[in-house]
Parts: structure tokens; C-alpha cells; sequence
């Protein structure tokens, strides 16, 4: 691509003064030295940070491996119902001392599951 020469870079200039007027034109460029400025401070702490975080994460141990449990992973059906009837009953026995009134145990459902 070939370099702009000096004929057009008047041409430029005198469209931007046409478009700005001569007295905002100082302003405009100020205004936008500042905005580069900016950015390239940020994109700098950015790039500070990424560099952070890598070497933290260099220097981070590896976790240790989960020990093996004995119990499985999932309680099974029967195991989930004991203990929500075991909820239950604590929660229905707290109520009746908060309350002072006796409540009766709810029945058993005798039902197959």
C-alpha cells in the first residue's frame, strides 16, 4: 500500500477543519491522546494480571487425590426414607416442646416401595 504524500495529508486536514471547525480540533485531539493513553494502560494491567495468574498457577500445588469412601456415593432408597421419618420425628418432637402441646407420631405407611 502505498504512503500517503503531502498533498493528501493537507486534504485530510482541511476536511477535519471543515468538519470540526478550527477551534474544537485541539480538543478533539487531546480528547483522543488521552482515550489511547488509557487503553493502553489498561491493556497493560491486563497482560500484568494474565502474567499473575499464570505464575500463581505454576506455583499452586496439585490437589491431593479424593481418599476412597467405604460408603457408596448415593444412599439407597430404603436408607433416604429412614432418614427423612428420622427428620420427621425430631422436627415434629422439637415443635410439640416449642409449643408444650403433644402431637401424635404421624402413621406408618405400611406400604411396599
Amino acid at each position: 500500500m502505498p504512503s500517503l504524500g503531502p498533498m493528501e495529508w493537507i486534504l485530510i486536514l482541511l476536511v477535519l477543519v471543515l468538519l470540526f471547525g478550527a477551534k474544537k480540533l485541539p480538543d478533539t485531539a487531546k480528547a483522543l491522546g488521552q482515550s489511547l493513553r488509557l487503553f493502553k494502560k489498561e491493556t497493560t494491567k491486563l497482560h500484568e494480571e494474565d502474567e499473575a495468574r499464570e505464575a500463581a498457577k505454576d506455583a499452586r500445588p496439585a490437589p491431593p487425590a479424593p481418599q476412597p469412601s467405604l460408603t457408596p456415593a448415593t444412599p439407597s432408597v430404603e436408607d433416604r426414607l429412614r432418614t427423612l421419618e428420622e427428620e420427621n420425628a425430631r422436627l415434629r418432637a422439637d415443635q410439640a416442646r416449642a409449643t408444650q402441646t403433644p402431637v401424635s407420631p404421624a402413621p406408618k405407611d405400611q406400604g411396599s416401595l
